[in-house]
């Protein structure tokens, strides 16, 4: 296992000029030994550029990689000793599953009893010990990514495992199954893992510590209430939680927050200037208050769902759409109501220039 340190920037064109040239912005960041981490964003926001420059696949273009304070920028995959799961299963088909596992210590030369014992206990951790006689050919595509898995974490000496959205051929009822199978792997066997996903539950999940990736980008490192109660950014207030979070610009004047005509009260603690800035709050957060309610603007019903467990509750002021996450047996209310939401409260954070400030 190795402690990561990355201190890069990449692009794949010579000679970036602006931040659009880049695949990943200049970025420092540490991976600590036996973590285990996801990189989550959308399509093309650097997590698998990320990746494949901490494996070695990918050379940065500028800076450095360090595994436990040794400079490996310029080293191969076999000199850093790292294993990478891919987003299809990479196996060998003639051969048995046990065969498949043992692979990555037959080469190298590995005593025959501690194979079989690795092998037995990989096999076990992944509920496929009823399968270790059986050709990798005949298996279903789950089972195929299962030894994939299987053979990423066989070997007890290397120096993290690297996860490129690894459960995407699996069934998605079969995939909770996989994730709780990977987060008690880690906890059994103390490896570094590294996981890229653009599935925030796979990701929230999983992973001690989740890397948000936008634009080449990591606009925040930290646990999933980080996350969730905090994001540093917009864009992880976008991102993460479902539906999203709510984000409302207006005018902070004399500690009064001015939206569409009408004011609320700042809270005492945010000590925020007069200026421009944006108020975000998680739909979880926004309840039905009374009129007048300090803290509450008045709102037009846009729409009503009713998703069993609970009520989302679209409603609008001025081209502003606020969406609350109501408790299932909340008043009912139909498209064309007003009513009073509350926004302001200890969740409620406010951003400068997509930052958050309080």
């Amino acid at each position: 296992m190795a402690r990561i340190e990355l201190d890069l920037a990449h692009a794949y064109r010579r000679d970036p000029q602006q931040d659009s040239d880049y695949a990943l912005l200049p970025l420092k960041m540490t991976f600590e030994d036996g973590g285990a981490y996801a990189l989550l964003g959308p399509s093309g926001c650097g997590k698998t550029t990320l990746l494949n420059i901490m494996s070695g696949l990918v050379t940065p273009s500028q800076g450095s990689v360090l595994f436990d304070g040794k400079d490996v920028t310029r080293a191969t995959p076999q000199e850093r000793n790292i294993a990478q799961v891919f987003q299809f299963p990479v196996i060998y088909d003639t051969m048995t599953v046990a065969e498949n596992l043992a692979f990555p210590l037959r080469n190298r030369k590995m005593p025959q009893e501690q194979i079989k014992k690795r092998v037995g206990a990989i096999a076990e951790m992944l509920e496929m010990s009823g399968q270790l006689n059986q050709r990798a050919s005949g298996l279903a595509a789950d089972a195929k990514q299962k030894i994939s898995l299987g053979r990423g974490l066989v070997r007890p000496d290397v120096s993290a495992v690297l996860f490129d959205e690894p459960l995407t051929v699996i069934d998605p009822h079969l995939k909770w199954q996989l994730r709780r199978k990977l987060k008690q792997i880690h906890h059994e066997l103390k490896l570094t893992l590294i996981y890229v996903t653009h599935d925030q539950v796979e990701a929230l999940t999983f992973a001690d510590q989740v890397v948000v990736m936008t634009r080449g980008r990591a606009v925040q490192v930290g646990t999933a209430a980080d996350l969730f109660e905090r994001p540093s950014h917009t864009f992880v207030g976008h991102f993460i939680g479902s539906p999203g979070m709510n984000f409302l610009s207006g005018q902070v004047h004399n500690e009064t927050f001015s939206i569409g005509g009408a004011q609320m009260r700042m809270p005492t603690d945010r000590g925020l200037p007069d200026g421009t800035f944006k108020l975000g709050v998680r739909p979880e957060y926004v309840r039905i208050a009374a009129a007048d309610a300090p803290g509450a603007l008045p709102m037009t019903v846009v729409q009503v769902q009713d998703v069993g467990t609970h009520t989302i509750l679209t409603a609008t002021r001025e081209q502003h759409l606020i969406k609350a996450r109501l408790p299932a047996d909340s008043t009912p209310l139909v498209a064309g109501d007003a009513v009073w939401l509350q926004l302001m409260g200890e969740h409620t954070c406010f951003y400068k220039n997509e930052e958050i400030v309080a």
